[in-house]
């Protein structure tokens, strides 16, 4: 039987399963139906060069599965996760106490359409962002309220999430992003101009098909050419994970 949370707003009682990522490293408590955590959430975290005793901002933070996963794999890390949504901060403070994180996570309400709030100003030496694939124009608006948020883009368009995430940055921190392939020109087009050194890794499907998400990783202050990476091939032709893949999923960082 599945989980019974009810501490979600707006809901007084909602159904949610209890997952596993990282190979059952960590617990992730997520709704049934709506927006779940996927292999995006995994690689995200893996893309990110932190070390330990960096401080980690991840806004849209939604059930926290990406800072759990960066956060199993860093030590002495301190990471910041923030959301719009009261029923993905339920669900985040749930699994960073399910995961005895509170050391490392700490869970916020928070809005990346409002002003950046002076105590993040310049303050972190990573931001990792999963921000809304769609933008305000797509008619493909799911019925869900929780997952049309997390996947649409509402008062905060694709511009402001890289801005916000710009100013977050100290000198030279990184700044990455899992987003639409489709969309990379618009994320590289948007990107403040004193981001630079930066680095697109293609996440191919399988080997022959294009690419449907892209990892972007950028430096604030940096002015290193920009790099297109060899990418990672998702599945093998009979769709279970390939090798690097799968050692990802399990853990293994995935370097930029």
């Amino acid at each position: 039987m599945p989980a019974k949370v009810t501490s979600l707003s707006n809901q007084k009682e909602a159904t949610v399963s209890e997952d596993t990522l990282l190979g059952g490293s960590v617990r992730l408590r997520q709704p049934k139906e709506g927006f779940r955590a996927a292999i995006d959430t995994v690689l995200l975290a893996a893309a990110v060069p932190a070390k330990p005793g960096q401080n980690v901002l991840e806004p849209g933070t939604g059930s926290a599965a990406a800072a759990l996963c960066l956060a199993h794999r860093v030590e002495q890390i301190k990471i910041i996760g923030f959301d719009i949504n009261p029923n993905a901060i339920s669900l985040a403070e749930a699994n960073v106490a399910l995961n005895e994180a509170a050391d490392k996570i700490v869970v916020e309400k928070g809005d990346v359409a409002a002003h950046l709030p002076k105590r993040f100003d310049a303050a972190f030496d990573q931001v990792m962002m999963n921000p809304p694939y769609l933008p305000d124009t797509s008619s493909h608006v799911s019925p869900d309220p929780d997952r049309a948020l997390a996947i649409m883009e509402s008062k905060a368009n694709l511009k402001r999430w890289l801005k916000y995430g710009h100013d977050a940055l100290r000198h030279k921190g990184y700044l990455t992003v899992i987003h639409r392939a489709d969309r990379l020109d618009e994320v590289i087009q948007t990107l403040s101009n004193n981001l630079g050194g930066v680095s697109v890794l293609p996440l191919w499907p399988r080997n022959g098909e294009d690419a449907k998400r892209v990892i972007v990783q950028v430096r604030k202050g940096v002015r290193s050419p920009a790099r297109i990476l060899p990418g990672l091939v998702i599945h093998k032709p009979d769709g279970s994970y390939t090798d690097a893949a799968a050692s990802v999923l399990k853990g293994a960082p995935l370097p930029i």
